[in-house]
C-alpha cells in the first residue's frame, strides 16, 4: 500500500506520525504540496512538489492513487475522488471515510458553503490538539494493523 499525503494543509505533527509509520511498517509514503518540503532521509519518503493553482494537489494525488492506497486529506471532495478510485482515506483528525460516510460529509460542506456565500460567520475548525494528534496516531496503527494481518 502506497500512502498519499495532501500535504499543504496536513499538520506537521501529522507528517512526523506518518514518517515514523512508513518506516516502521516498510511503506510508500509520498507528501503532494504546492510547495518544497523537507523530509527525512529515507528510502519509504518522497515528497513532489506541484505547480501553484487550484485543486493542482488533488489532482496530481487522484491520478497517481491506486486501489488499495491510502490518503490522508481532510478535503472532502478530494476524500470522494479517491474513494472511488478504490483507495482508503484518513483524515489528519483520525476519521476514517468510505463510501457510506462521504455523501453525508459532502452535504454538509455544500451547506457550509452556501452559509459562507451567504455571509453567514460559522467559524472553522477547531485547533489541531493533543486529542487529535493520538486520535490519527491510533488510526493509523489501526488501519496499518489491519492491512498487515490481511496479507
Amino acid at each position: 500500500m502506497h500512502i498519499w499525503v495532501d500535504a499543504d494543509a496536513c499538520p506537521a505533527v501529522v507528517k512526523e506520525i506518518l514518517y515514523r509509520a512508513a518506516q516502521r511498517w516498510e511503506r510508500r509514503l509520498t507528501l503532494v504540496a504546492n510547495q518544497m518540503l523537507r523530509t527525512p532521509p529515507s528510502p519509504w519518503l518522497r515528497a513532489v512538489q506541484v505547480p501553484r493553482g487550484f485543486d493542482v494537489a488533488d489532482d496530481y494525488i487522484v491520478q497517481h492513487v491506486g486501489a488499495g492506497g491510502l490518503v490522508i486529506t481532510a478535503d472532502i471532495p478530494l476524500a470522494a475522488q479517491v474513494l472511488a478510485r478504490q483507495a482508503l482515506v484518513l483524515s489528519p483528525r483520525g476519521e476514517r471515510l468510505d463510501a457510506g460516510s462521504i455523501g453525508e460529509r459532502l452535504a454538509m460542506r455544500d451547506m457550509m458553503e452556501e452559509l459562507r456565500g451567504a455571509g453567514v460567520d460559522i467559524g472553522g475548525p477547531p485547533p489541531f490538539s493533543q486529542a487529535d494528534r493520538r486520535e490519527f496516531a491510533n488510526a493509523l496503527d489501526r488501519l496499518m494493523a489491519g492491512l498487515g494481518r490481511a496479507t
